[in-house]
């Protein structure tokens, strides 16, 4: 549905708090529509999965970790697809919320280089993660797994994912019906959680406990 004239970072911020987010048919598209998915897909905090191979490039750290050091280079990267539904005004609405402090990316880099990462937004103790992007083998993966370390380590409770899809599920993300993720969102958005309190962590091991290890 349309009728996205006027948007403002907190009429968006509102948005994400009943369940609904917005989107551009392509980046080229300066129209917004909102969003409102039958079936929803989280990711259950406890249960990540990585597999031995993922488990061995996070554990080798020939990478560097950070937290909100360039998110506009995320939304920029994650845009940088044939096709997008990140237009002008996403980007723009999104970075707003960013200096507001409600939405954050997380960065994966090599050489000084931004190889891969993260964005979402943050309201309460829900973080709806927005986009990923990869440039290198099992990057946004890595990525992926920080989050979730953060997000447990900081509080949250709720992992939107927006859709799920054959990737999402392969790390262990799973659909739930509207009625579902409205009942969790009302219990998320209640709860404390503060994205940014955690350090980075220095032992990838960290990142490897809270999640389930396949063969």
């Amino acid at each position: 549905m349309k009728d996205t004239e006027g948007l403002s970072p907190e009429l968006l911020l509102h948005a994400y708090s009943v369940g609904v987010f917005p989107m551009a048919e392509s980046r080229d598209d300066p129209e917004l529509f909102w969003v409102d998915p039958r079936r929803r897909g989280i990711f259950p905090l406890d249960g990540f999965r990585i597999s031995r191979s993922l488990a061995r490039a996070i554990r080798r750290m020939d990478y560097e970790v950070t937290v909100n050091r360039d998110f506009a280079g995320v939304v920029d990267a994650c845009a940088d697809r044939d096709e997008t539904w990140i237009n002008a005004e996403i980007a723009r609405l999104y970075q707003e919320l960013h200096e507001m402090g409600h939405a954050h990316s997380l960065e994966i880099s090599h050489e000084g280089r931004l190889i891969g990462g993260v964005y979402g937004v943050a309201y309460g103790a829900a973080f709806f993660g927005e986009s990923m992007f990869s440039q290198r083998r099992d990057a946004s993966k890595i990525a992926l797994a920080w989050l979730v370390q953060r997000l447990n380590a900081a509080g949250f409770t709720l992992f939107d994912t927006q859709f799920l899809t054959p990737h999402l599920a392969s790390l262990g993300a799973v659909e739930i019906s509207r009625a579902q993720y409205q009942a969790l969102l009302r219990e998320a958005v209640r709860r404390p959680a503060d994205f940014t309190a955690p350090p980075v962590p220095r032992d990838p091991q960290e990142v490897l406990q809270r999640s389930t290890q396949m063969s």
